[in-house]
């Protein structure tokens, strides 16, 4: 499973970017799917989370701002973020779950998903 992610660029504070997953021909049906970002010197972080059953969970420093979807359809995540705030500054990824049914085991256990893509850059700033 290859994942490509897209939409990153810079924004100013307050201002509003969507991110885009997509694995090309493969399909998404079974995967859990999440976001992670990782900003420079810091840790890994988990920002959300969604299942095959549309059951979504979000980082406390993303709720209320950002919100996950997914089109299995046409096999592509989304990662609508608003109000953006410099410390959102970070790549981000994403990645897919293949051992957890469907859920997001991988990404409640801090990041143990079975495929990542190469990342996208953030860069909030004024």
């Amino acid at each position: 499973l290859q994942l490509v992610e897209s939409g990153g660029g810079s924004v100013q504070p307050g201002g509003s970017l969507t991110l885009s997953c997509s694995a090309g021909g493969s399909v998404l049906d079974f995967y859990g799917m999440a976001w992670f970002r990782q900003a420079p010197g810091k840790e890994r972080e988990g920002v959300s989370c969604i299942t095959i059953r549309q059951i979504k969970k979000y980082g406390d420093s993303v709720k209320g701002r950002f919100r996950i979807s997914r089109d299995d359809a046409k096999n592509i995540i989304y990662l609508q973020m608003n109000n953006l705030r410099p410390e959102d500054t970070a790549t981000y990824y994403c990645a897919a779950d293949s051992d957890s049914l469907g859920g997001c085991s991988g990404y409640d256990a801090g990041g143990n998903m079975d495929f990542w893509g190469n990342g996208t850059l953030v860069t909030v700033s004024s």
